[in-house]
């Protein structure tokens, strides 16, 4: 029997009771490091709403994690454990359908979430945009 016909005759008590494992996050472990409520409380927001503005984002989240950092820790190691508890809702869901261990260092994920949230797309359409500015027959030089 494969595993998709298994997978039908389970009553809805097995589906409840079923074994789920989860893919954590694998970023690098500070040893002796706990992230504090408070901390994770000054942690601005990010939801990957079409009008955030994910370098915005990513300096208010520097300043914060900046602020923290205990001797033994470095800033990297505190900005990844901490991001996770910075996005919501879809920016969540897309750090969570990361590959398992794709995430190595905090360069990679911010390199990685600006190519989400800032596509070299829209980088070329704010370009030919400001490129294409042109003053109408009206418009003074300087006001």
């Amino acid at each position: 029997m494969s595993e998709n016909e298994d997978d039908a005759e389970k009553t809805l008590h097995e589906w409840a009771t079923q074994e789920v494992t989860y893919q954590p996050l694998t970023f690098p472990k500070a040893q002796n490091f706990e992230l504090k409520s408070g901390l994770i409380h000054l942690l601005p927001p990010f939801r990957g709403l079409e009008n955030e503005d994910p370098h915005k984002f990513l300096k208010e989240f520097h300043v914060v994690c900046s602020g923290m950092k205990p001797r033994v820790v470095t800033e990297d190691e505190i900005k990844l454990r901490a991001f996770p508890f910075s996005v919501q809702d879809a920016a969540k869901e897309w750090l969570y359908d990361l590959p398992f261990g794709s995430i190595t260092s905090w360069n990679e994920l911010a390199k990685l979430f600006l190519e989400k949230y800032f596509p070299e797309a829209k980088v070329s359409n704010l370009h030919r945009e400001i490129l294409g500015i042109k003053q109408g027959k009206r418009e003074a030089l300087h006001t």
